[in-house]
Parts: C-alpha cells; sequence; structure tokens
C-alpha cells in the first residue's frame, strides 16, 4: 500500500468547556498509513499558531502530556492546570516530508473549540466567610459595649472616697459628696441635721463626723467673695 493511502485523523471533540484549574483533555486518534512525520497539536491556524504538543519535542516539565505515552495511534493530549489564556481554538496535524524535507501538514482534525470559566465558589466557601464575617461583626459589637460600658463606669465623684478610723471602730471608708459648682454640696443623712440631744431617745446612737475641707479654687459665677465650698459626710455607727 503506498503511504497515506487510507490513512485517518479523528478529531471528535468540537467544543470543550473546562473551569480555571481543571486538566483539560484533547482526543485525537489516527488510522492507517502515512508517510514519516510528526503528530502535533495546534492552538490556532494559519501564521498566528501555537505549537502545543510536538510528537518529536518532548518536554519532561511541560504541562502537556500524551494520555497514552508511546502509542502510534492514540495522540489524546491533557493540559493540566488550564488557565483563561488557554482558550482558543485546537488541531490535532499530521505532518510528513515534503520535497524540500521540510514537514508539510498531510492531515488536520476538524478543530476543538475550549473554553475556559472561572472557578465558581464551593458552598462550604461560601459558608465559612458567612461565619467569618459573622464573628468579626459580633467582636467588635463586644468591644464596643465594652468600651462604653467603661467610659460610664470612669464617670462618677470628682473626689475620692476616704478610710476614717475613729477610736475602737474599725476603718469605713467614706465617700464625699461634692455638690456643683454652682450647689452647695449635699447632705447624705437628712437626720444628721438634727442636734444629738434630739435623738437620744433612740436605740442606736449615731456617730456623726465631719470632713470639712475646701474643693479646688476654680473659678465660679454667682458666689461671694471669700466663701469657699465644704464636704459634709455622715456616718452612722450602731453604739455598743
Amino acid at each position: 500500500a503506498q503511504p497515506g493511502q487510507g490513512f485517518t485523523l479523528q478529531q471528535p471533540q468540537s467544543k470543550v468547556s473546562v473551569t480555571v484549574g481543571e486538566t483539560l483533555t484533547l482526543n485525537c486518534i489516527t488510522s492507517g498509513i502515512a508517510g514519516p512525520g510528526p503528530v502535533m497539536w495546534l492552538k490556532g491556524w494559519g501564521s498566528g499558531n501555537k505549537t502545543v504538543y510536538d510528537q518529536k519535542n518532548k518536554d519532561p516539565s511541560s504541562r502537556v502530556t500524551m494520555a497514552v505515552p508511546e502509542s502510534d495511534t492514540d495522540f489524546t493530549i491533557r493540559i493540566r492546570n488550564i488557565q483563561p489564556e488557554d482558550m482558543g481554538t485546537y488541531y490535532c496535524v499530521k505532518f510528513v516530508k515534503g520535497n524540500t524535507g521540510e514537514d508539510e501538514v498531510f492531515r488536520r482534525g476538524s478543530g476543538t473549540v475550549v473554553s475556559v470559566q472561572e472557578a465558581a465558589l464551593v458552598p462550604g466557601m461560601v459558608a465559612a466567610a458567612v461565619v467569618l464575617c459573622f464573628l468579626l461583626l459580633l467582636g467588635l459589637f463586644v468591644a464596643l459595649c465594652m468600651y462604653r460600658r467603661k467610659r460610664q463606669g470612669g464617670v462618677g465623684s470628682p473626689c475620692p472616697a476616704r478610710t476614717v478610723a475613729m477610736g475602737s471602730f474599725s476603718s469605713v471608708p467614706l465617700q464625699c459628696c461634692a455638690g456643683t459648682p454652682g450647689t452647695p454640696s449635699e447632705v447624705l443623712d437628712a437626720e444628721s441635721s438634727h442636734p444629738p440631744s434630739q435623738q437620744s431617745s433612740k436605740e442606736e446612737h449615731n456617730i456623726h463626723y465631719a470632713d470639712l475641707q475646701p474643693l479646688p479654687l476654680a473659678p465660679q459665677r454667682g458666689r461671694s467673695p471669700g466663701t469657699a465650698p465644704t464636704e459634709y459626710a455622715s456616718l452612722r455607727v450602731a453604739a455598743k
């Protein structure tokens, strides 16, 4: 039989869709006898084509490999880690030596149009992203609440509590109660305004302690000169 008689090249896939990062498989099967020459895969046709696979020049590091290595009839290839730039039309081509010694096209397939799609979000990834956003918002809310509580807890009496020791009684903390700059100090216990003689009939004897100290000087409005605000505290202790 003469070379080329009964030779066929079948490229059955007309269109293939693949996702970014996946492996693309392009099928090409030959049968019959042809003259010497390689089978190659080309991307595009004409002057702008690009060699994707060359049977003569095998690169072990290439991401394009034969599905059935060393086969003389099955020239199916696999392209790993597909990227958007791999989109295009691929041709399986049989070459033979021409009169000039150069490889010439003998048969070519009908071409396979390859489209590349972006990777879709996995439902698990979406759920994880939602949970992460919820936790971040929850943490921000808790931090805001703690900050506001701290700010509110820090606003109190302008003067600290004092500890007073009286005789044999243990030290008792006294919280001063100073009024606003325009008002006099408040009295903690209304009953302390009465003289001790009026309270002798009660079962409890009250011990009154007054700590009269001037507040820090500050510009005041509506106050006569020479008048200094004072503090007054009352302590009730049961007599033994």
